[in-house]
Parts: structure tokens; sequence; C-alpha cells
């Protein structure tokens, strides 16, 4: 996939700009806070029609400004051209593939193949479950048939089943919920172990790759019991076993799982128990027990992994959609000393050979693909070939 095209309507502080992309991609030179992380942010919005950043569609719109527009050009083996807007005022976005306005978000997402690369990816190693929760729920939105609807009617479901009971409203009214609840709280849990069995030896494979030793783990420990009839999976940090039970079997157990904890929903006036409870660990294999990179990693094991990650995340649409993906590079190498950054490096031009679009403060920092990027400034947001 390449990225050929891209207009911007104040997106954040870049005005408005017409750039008309290098197949092999750029390099984007700049100080810092001139706009070169907004650049890749707006074109990973016509990937997700989210912040890669976390930020509110608000938030994006240029200030003293109501509405930001974009539109993107991609060429490959599906071209398609790909817009998205947010009226502030109206708190309204729309979506359009090929002019086609009346397409639905989740039929517009992951036109694009894009994966971000950026030193705040050590945050999903950091930070709490919701952030690895989130990664998860925006790698299988794009890339598996049919999670974006699950995971849709999972939230109502959840929303209206806490509302009822923190309403008081009586047991009729929650488990009015609980049918939807367990529908598709199933495949929520079923497609994130299904990916996690299949790419924990990827995500390995490339820790040690970059490291040069520390193999480390990852595993996916739902709150829904996947491998007995027992209680929720409290382990999550070793070895597990790589089997996914079917639908079937998931929601039986989720049934029962709030059969136990009903008493526990009426005290605390919410629903304890489910997928938006899950999390993904990361751990450093040892000969004792495996050790959590979160509490126990050195920044390098920490930044490791989360390179490892986006990295997996690139090898997922190169299998899942057949193409290799457009890398949007932020600094990406900014905190990495000089071993790690090179095994990194290498790995992106063995295994990721489209187009690469990255930024950097100067141009000694861009050492990807050498002085066949061509080079792009950018200033007070204005960017200039």
């Amino acid at each position: 996939m390449v990225l050929s095209e891209l207009e911007l309507r104040h997106f954040r502080n870049l005005g408005i700009q017409e750039l008309r992309f290098p197949p092999e991609g750029v390099a984007v030179i700049g100080e810092n806070a001139q706009g070169k992380t907004n650049l890749l942010e707006a074109i990973y919005y016509l990937e997700s029609f989210r912040s890669f950043r976390g930020a509110g569609d608000g938030e994006l719109t240029e200030f003293a400004k109501d509405v930001f527009h974009l539109r993107g050009s991609v060429q490959g083996d599906r071209p398609a051209t790909v817009a998205a807007g947010f009226d502030r005022k109206r708190k309204r976005k729309r979506v359009s593939v090929d002019g086609n306005d009346s397409v639905r978000i989740s039929e517009a997402l992951g036109h694009l193949g894009a994966v971000v690369f950026s030193p705040a990816d050590v945050d999903l190693v950091n930070g709490g479950p919701r952030l690895r929760r989130r990664f998860l729920d925006i790698l299988l939105s794009l890339n598996v048939g049919g999670y974006v609807g699950a995971l849709s009617g999972y939230r109502k479901a959840l929303a209206q089943r806490n509302a009822a009971l923190k309403a008081d409203a009586g047991a009729m009214a929650v488990r009015a919920w609980d049918g939807l609840l367990v529908e598709s709280g199933a495949r929520v849990t079923r497609a994130r172990a299904e990916w996690v069995a299949e790419r924990a030896g990827t995500f390995t494979r490339y820790c040690s790759a970059i490291s040069g030793r520390d193999p480390v783990t990852m595993s996916y420990r739902p709150d829904l019991p996947l491998r007995g009839s027992g209680g929720a999976n409290d382990e999550g940090t070793g070895a597990e076993d790589a089997s996914v039970p079917g639908e079937d079997t998931i929601r039986e157990r989720f049934h029962a799982r709030l059969e136990e904890s009903w008493g526990t929903d009426l005290r605390r006036g919410v629903t304890t128990c489910g997928p938006h409870r899950d999390d993904l660990v990361f751990a450093i294999a040892s000969k004792q027990r495996a050790l959590p990179v979160r509490t126990f990693g050195s920044g390098g094991q920490r930044r490791t992994a989360a390179l490892a990650l986006r990295l997996t995340e690139a090898a997922t649409i190169r299998s899942q959609r057949g193409v290799d993906p457009i890398l949007l590079l932020d600094d990406a190498f900014a905190e990495l000393d000089e071993r790690r950054s090179e095994r990194v490096m290498a790995l992106l031009q063995d295994e990721c050979t489209g187009q690469v679009i990255l930024t950097a403060p100067k141009e000694s920092d861009v050492r990807l693909r050498g002085p066949s990027l061509a080079r792009w400034s950018i200033r007070e947001g204005t960017i200039e070939a």
C-alpha cells in the first residue's frame, strides 16, 4: 500500500495543505512542537478514524475552527480514496470511501494498512490494562471481520446493564441485557484469545531479535475462564495453553460467571466480570518463574516489548490483508540504545518493505533507508518538500 496524496483542512496545526508522497516514503524533519506527530496522526486517522494518541475528535480540530477534513489517496492492490471529517459544533463525524458518503465507519476501516511506531508506545507496557485492551480492540477492528460489531454490541449491553444496576432497577431490568452481553462478549473474547495464540511466538521472536537476549512472552489474561470451569484466569505471566475454546463454551462460562458475580454486581452497582476486565501480559522468561515486564523489566526491556508489539501488528496486517503496511515512524528510535536501534532498523529493512513516512528532529537522525528517502521540512505546521 502506498499513500500517494493527502489533503489537510484544519487538522491540529496543519492548516490547509495538499501533499504528494513518493512511493518509497519521506522523512519529515523539524524541531519539537512543529507538527511532525500531527502529520502522522492525520494519516493514521484515515486508517482507524480515531487519534492514535487517544485524543477526542474535538481536540483534533484547529483552534478557532469548527471543522476539520482529511482526504487520502491510496495506491496498491486495492486503490481507494478515503475521506473523513468532524464538525465540532454538531459533534458529527463523516467518512467516505471513493466518494460514497453513506458508507459506515466499520466498513471504511483499514484502507491504508498503516501501523504507527512511537516512543509513547512504551505506555502499552508501563500503563494499565485499559491501554492494552484499546490496542487489541483497534488492531482486531482493523483486521478481523465482525469484530467491530461484536465490540459495539458488548459495549452497548454493558453500558445498559450498568445503568440498570446503578439505578437499582431490579433483576429483570438488569438481566434483560445478559443475552447480548454474553453473545457479543464471547465473540470479543475468542477473537482476542485467537490473535494472541497465533501471534505470541512472533512477538517473542521479535523481542529476542531486538534485544539479542531476554526472551519475553506475550499472553492473554481474560477475565472469563478459558481453560476450565473455574474462576477467572489469574496467572497470565507464563507459557499458557494456546488452544482457544469455541464461542459456545465461552458463552456457557460467561453465563456461569454472571451468576457467580450477581451479588457483587448488585452491591457495587456495576458489572464486575467480562472482557472489559481483560489484560494482555508481557513477561520475562526465567528458570524459576515468569516476571512481568511492567514491574520487573528495565527501561530497555519495556521499550523492546513495545516495539515488538508494533512489529507484530505489522505482521498481522501482512498476514490478514496480504499487503505490506505503511510504516509511520514518529522518532521511534529516540530512546533506544545504539545496538537496539540497529537491530530494529534491520528488522524493518528485512520485513517491512513498504512505504515509510518517518519524523525526526534533525536529518542526522534519519538512518532508516538512508539517503533514498526524500526529505521534507516542517515549521509551525507548514510542510515544505
